[in-house]
């Protein structure tokens, strides 16, 4: 895989000097375009395939964004050095990726992938958030260009018939937020809950698909509900109104890092110490939950599809281990994992060496093909009683999540709320 250090951090990507801003009404390229001048799309040679990703690299975002180009770049990593994939149509295919860094900022991520157009990308991938990945889904649609696999819970990225080039690999918001709402309905006791949520659909899918789990349920009332910017830089107005509602059971819809971290040592300062939940993306013990102090708090729900290499469970596990070697060697990532998207897009690794190992012809039709036909898919690192599956319209690869309880140093499934 060709990569190259960027800023001497971390990882070891492919550095873009200059985005430089392509018309997309312009180009004429489609999904089985003469990219090569042999009927192949665009990217893809009989010897290599070459992948982009849009994600944070720099900003608040940037810890899980750099998961998100890790993970991918450790699994292909591996499998280039073991000689490459397979495909179905018999070539052996090295996998080449290049990382575009767009700060989280939406205007960036379409101008990345305006460049990635230029630069012959065969699909794009793994890049995390909501806002980045909606901002060039028309043109990713219009160009036939496949966006999948991405980080984000956005129900529109999983409906073939809006987003026939998309498809989501984390389960969809309203899924998460139904786990814990159905966890919370189980309880014997009387809960207040008080919401505070990223306005934007982010933050709807979570509330939704909690509210939608509670409904009918007298023992719980949602006595406050606040929402926030991504673009602010403090919630502590928000909190404080909160705290004066009495709840005690806080249900946190935030996808900014240094807000949760905030959040999470202001209540403390105010004295309110609810029951909390965090969206999977971000719980991490290690880079959120301990700088924030989470241990003051009776008790810090999230849910999950991986195993956490920080855990004592999985401390040996075959999987880990060798993510782990992998994630160092290959992705440039020495350091214990602090954010999931590490392991997340080590499984979207996985996802797609399948679909790759289904794909018949060298096109981009052939490959969203290939891909929507994957099901029982055990990736490396799933949690028992979750699997990879592409076959269902309306759910992202992933659309099974376990509720987890912090337990001081990790996760520990939740089989009841308290």
């Amino acid at each position: 895989m060709k990569v190259r250090n960027k800023s001497g951090g971390a990882l070891a990507i492919v550095a873009m000097a200059s985005v430089v801003a392509l018309s997309v009404s312009g180009c004429t390229r489609d999904g089985a375009g003469q990219g090569n001048g042999s009927g192949a799309s665009p990217g893809i040679t009989d010897t290599s395939i070459t992948l982009g990703i849009t994600t944070p690299l720099s900003g608040p975002t940037a810890g899980p964004g750099t998961c998100t180009v890790a993970g991918v770049a450790a699994y292909f990593g591996a499998v280039n050095a073991a000689g490459g994939v397979k495909f179905g149509d018999g070539k052996t295919r090295s996998v080449n990726i290049k990382s575009y860094d767009d700060a989280y900022d939406p205007q960036k991520s379409l101008s990345n992938f305006q460049q990635m157009v230029s630069d012959n990308i065969f699909a794009v991938t793994a890049g995390l958030g909501t806002p980045t990945n909606r901002a060039f889904r028309d043109a990713a649609i219009s160009q036939k260009v496949p966006q999948v696999l991405v980080m984000t819970g956005d129900p529109l990225f999983s409906d073939r018939k809006q987003s026939p080039w998309q498809l989501g690999f984390v389960p969809i918001y309203q899924n998460e937020g139904a786990a814990f709402g159905k966890l919370l309905a189980g309880s014997k006791d009387q809960h207040k809950v008080a919401i505070l949520s990223q306005n934007d659909d982010y933050g709807k899918g979570y509330v939704s698909g909690f509210k939608e789990a509670i409904k009918g349920n007298s023992s719980i009332s949602i006595v406050g509900e606040q929402t926030y910017e991504a673009t602010d830089t403090s919630v502590d107005a928000q909190l404080t109104q909160l705290a004066s509602s009495g709840a005690d059971v806080f249900f946190n819809a935030m996808s900014i890092t240094p807000l949760v971290i905030a959040a999470l040592q202001k209540g403390q300062q105010i004295g309110w110490k609810p029951s909390w939940f965090l969206p999977s993306n971000t719980s991490s013990p290690t880079a959120i939950l301990q700088p924030g102090g989470a241990t003051a708090y009776p008790g810090i729900y999230s849910v999950s599809f991986a195993k956490a290499p920080q855990s004592p469970v999985f401390a040996k596990d075959p999987d880990v281990v060798k993510f782990l070697s992998e994630l160092k060697q290959y992705g440039n990532y020495p350091d214990m994992p602090a954010f999931p998207h590490c392991m997340w897009s080590y499984m979207v690794g996985a996802t797609l060496e399948q679909a790759f190992k289904n794909m018949t012809g060298p096109t981009r039709d052939n490959f969203m093909e290939s891909l929507r036909d994957i099901k029982g898919l055990k990736a490396p690192l799933m949690l028992e009683g979750t699997s990879v599956d592409t076959t269902v319209d309306g759910q992202p690869a992933v659309s099974t999540v376990v509720v987890q309880k912090y337990n001081g140093q990790g996760y520990a499934t939740a089989e009841n709320f308290g």
